[in-house]
């Protein structure tokens, strides 16, 4: 059975590798050849489609439809972009924190019927994208400063809200590095909203839905930030 996918992202960011046979990528271009997948399987897309313009629509209209896709969504996939985060504005005056809120939030809505009918908090992921160079260091930087290798992840690049659910295990199983200034988390499915490289993720999309959907199901380990 498929799952209604709502996908959060930054269209325009061009900071980002071309994908095979394309110049000039954007992340819409990685959100399309998501949606290819997407349609040779099962699963369902909630998110913006190619011919969906948004422009012409009033804020208000277009929250309207951005609030009703993902009360209808089950899963929430944030796409991570070098340029995601506009640092000259406030993150409530940007659409993909205002996404994970609602995501994360339990809404309740009236059906035909006048039963109310509430959705749970989705399950979420985030997908790291390339730089221009192909590198995904600008967030997951491979280091050394332990006995195995570890990943830092630069969550000070994320928004507030979203930065708030990473990490936010409650009962972590962590350790420190050999220089004893920084703390491994070892825990498996440490972060509600866990990270995977894009290249891992389009590979075996399903695979990486179904941990996030593991972590819904055990919501109350995690401490999550709902509100901007």
């Amino acid at each position: 059975m498929g799952h209604k996918i709502f996908i959060s992202y930054k269209y325009a960011d061009t900071d980002v590798k071309n994908l095979p046979n394309l110049t000039g990528c954007t992340v819409r271009d990685y959100v399309t050849e998501f949606q290819n997948k997407i349609y040779d399987e099962d699963d369902i897309n909630k998110g913006e489609e190619d011919d969906d313009d948004l422009s012409r629509f009033t804020d208000d209209t277009i929250w309207k439809k951005l609030k009703d896709r993902i009360y209808d969504s089950s899963v929430t996939v944030i796409f991570i972009s070098p340029n995601m985060r506009e640092l000259d504005k406030e993150d409530r005056d940007q659409w993909i924190p205002w996404e994970i809120s609602y995501s994360l939030k339990e809404t309740s809505r009236k059906t035909k019927t006048g039963k109310s009918v509430a959705s749970k908090s989705n399950a979420m992921l985030a997908v790291v994208l390339p730089d221009s160079n192909g590198s995904y260091k600008y967030y997951l930087e491979s280091k050394t400063c332990c006995f195995s290798f570890c990943t830092m992840h630069h969550t000070e690049k994320l928004f507030n809200i979203f930065r708030k659910n990473k990490f936010n295990l409650k009962n972590p199983i962590t350790k420190k590095c050999k220089n004893n200034e920084n703390v491994i988390w070892t825990s498996l499915n440490s972060s509600y909203i866990d990270a995977v490289k894009w290249e891992e993720f389009i590979y075996d999309y399903r695979k990486y839905i179904d941990m996030a959907i593991e972590r819904q199901n055990n919501i109350d380990d995690y401490n999550i930030q709902k509100e901007l």
